[in-house]
């Protein structure tokens, strides 16, 4: 796979010595870089069509299977040296920004194309016609993707969400959070990860490698299962979500505690849905089996939290809590 950022151009490019009639921007006046770019003017035919010629050649030389489509930063200067009504041009340059991926994704059909701007500022369905899957932000930190992950399934299926592993301290917050915590949290959506192998331990690698072996165990569940929202990290310091098949035989459950509270609630349980009320389910972790009904309104144990009384008797404790669950029907 590729990144792409092909809607931008950089001012010493040589198309730009050749072509600055194609750059956004009102001739004669000072023009604002962001990031050290411009922006190119898709509203004009000729730009989408040098553009596709160019994409063509690149995913053909290179055998692509992917390509991250990214657009970082924002319009300004907002003029179009192709157009004589410039109160249409953005509505151009989206069509522009249309019709170049109609023509990519309908020629190579089984690239998959990734949006991206800026994270997930082209979040929608307009653009999740081409591109099936999103960057839901460029906030990689685990604990933040509980409420960005939470709030982008309230409109917008798992299989869209692009969710990563991250590094650590986190770039964006340089907040350090256990490899695990992180897993759990992004098998909830594309899976995948966003650092540099060479720079993990071995036990990180080995970790690592059976996060993967454990998404490829899921992923049909968490790509096409109905995704419920079990507790809001908008609402308390616990996270918890989960998906269960159309059958109701098989279901993944995440729990996560950002931070730890002294004196945590006694009721230690988490109640499910979806289940088949009257059928049995056995859960990895766990030697006895439980009803549907069970674990729908008693609740599933979550273990004892550590509470300074009970030191050797806790199963769990401390911030960056997280815990998952596969359920299968027996």
């Amino acid at each position: 796979g590729l990144w792409f950022e092909p809607e931008m151009i950089s001012p010493k490019s040589e198309l730009m010595k050749e072509r600055p009639d194609w750059v956004i921007g009102s001739p004669g006046r000072p023009q604002t870089l962001g990031r050290n770019q411009m922006v190119l003017d898709f509203s004009n035919p000729e730009v989408v069509d040098y553009l596709y010629d160019r994409m063509s050649c690149l995913i053909e030389e290179a055998d692509l299977d992917y390509i991250k489509w990214d657009m970082n930063r924002n319009i300004t200067e907002p003029f179009s040296q192709h157009l004589r009504n410039q109160g249409e041009f953005y509505h151009r340059y989206i069509l522009g920004v249309y019709d170049l991926y109609e023509r990519l994704t309908t020629r190579y059909p089984n690239v998959l194309f990734e949006s991206c701007a800026g994270g997930g500022g082209r979040f929608d369905l307009g653009m999740m016609y081409y591109a099936p899957q999103a960057w839901a932000s460029d906030d990689t930190d685990a604990a933040e993707r509980l409420k960005i992950q939470y709030g982008t399934s309230l409109g917008y299926p798992l299989a869209t969400i692009g969710s990563h592993v991250s590094a650590v301290p986190n770039h964006q917050t340089l907040r350090e959070t256990p490899l695990k915590f992180r897993g759990d949290v992004a098998y909830f959506g594309t899976f995948g990860y966003e650092l540099d192998p060479s720079q993990l331990s071995e036990e990180e690698k080995s970790e690592v490698k059976q996060q993967i072996e454990f998404f490829k165990k899921i992923r049909n569940l968490i790509a096409q299962g109905t995704f419920y929202r079990l507790k809001s990290p908008f609402e308390g310091e616990e996270t918890a979500w989960m998906v269960c098949s159309a059958n109701g035989k098989q279901a993944m459950i995440g729990w996560y505690k950002e931070n730890y509270r002294p004196n945590p609630e006694h009721n230690q349980t988490l109640k499910l849905k979806g289940l088949q009320p009257e059928k049995r389910y056995e859960i990895e972790g766990f030697t006895r089996l439980f009803y549907g009904d069970e674990l729908m309104n008693r609740g599933l144990p979550l273990g004892k939290e550590f509470n300074g009384a009970n030191p050797h008797q806790a199963e769990r404790g401390g911030d960056y809590q997280s815990r998952t669950f596969l359920l299968k029907e027996v």
